[in-house]
């Protein structure tokens, strides 16, 4: 039998997957409290239960969007027989990959609030997942600059893609390129002598 605590746990699940699914059709003004219910499948009050507005309900996708990259950053970290340029490159590729998949959903993860705490948690946890990754490449003590260096970039490189301005026509490269550029050339400023496979 299916206590409260479980359907309730169910119900926000729905709501959230539905919401997920309305901001990849349409974007942020696809979502609102109403059609999140209704493309779950559950009363007309339910989603107002859960979240508290519409702001609060995007805020969890993104919170989510942060918590599931980490995921794959860490998994990445530990992955056997891989470099740690081949780790990095294949991080960054990761976040440039959501604004390739879900456009809205990356815009909406670097659109939250900075002041809330849980959204604040879950993007550090990536930050500090990343920059493990990027210690591994050039040493603690330039992670941090070069983790800004990559972030911005991948940032940037997702953005020119979503846009159309990174047309391989025009530039004659593509954004995994671009990586593996930005890779080969950190790893050789850091003078780090790990060679790609």
């Amino acid at each position: 039998m299916v206590t409260r605590t479980e359907a309730a746990a169910a119900t926000r699940s729905a709501l959230v997957r539905a919401a997920s699914e309305l901001l990849d059709e349409g974007g942020p003004d696809a979502v609102t409290l109403r059609g999140v219910g209704a493309r779950a499948g559950v009363s007309r009050g339910a989603p107002y239960g859960h979240f508290e507005n519409k702001e609060h309900l995007l805020t969890r996708l993104a919170i989510d969007a942060w918590n599931s990259l980490a995921d794959k950053v860490e998994q990445l970290r530990a992955a056997p027989d891989t470099t740690p340029g081949e780790r990095l490159e294949h991080a960054v590729l990761e976040l440039i990959g959501v604004g390739r998949r879900q456009p809205h959903l990356y815009a909406l993860m670097f659109s939250t609030p900075a002041d809330d705490p849980e959204a604040v948690e879950a993007a550090s946890r990536l930050e500090n997942a990343f920059l493990a990754i990027v210690a591994d490449v050039v040493g603690e003590a330039d992670s941090l600059s070069y983790g800004a260096l990559l972030m911005s970039s991948a940032h940037g490189i997702a953005g020119l893609e979503l846009s159309g301005h990174l047309a391989k026509e025009k530039w004659k490269i593509n954004g995994d390129q671009l990586v593996r550029m930005m890779i080969d050339s950190i790893r050789a400023g850091a003078g780090n002598t790990d060679a790609r496979a």
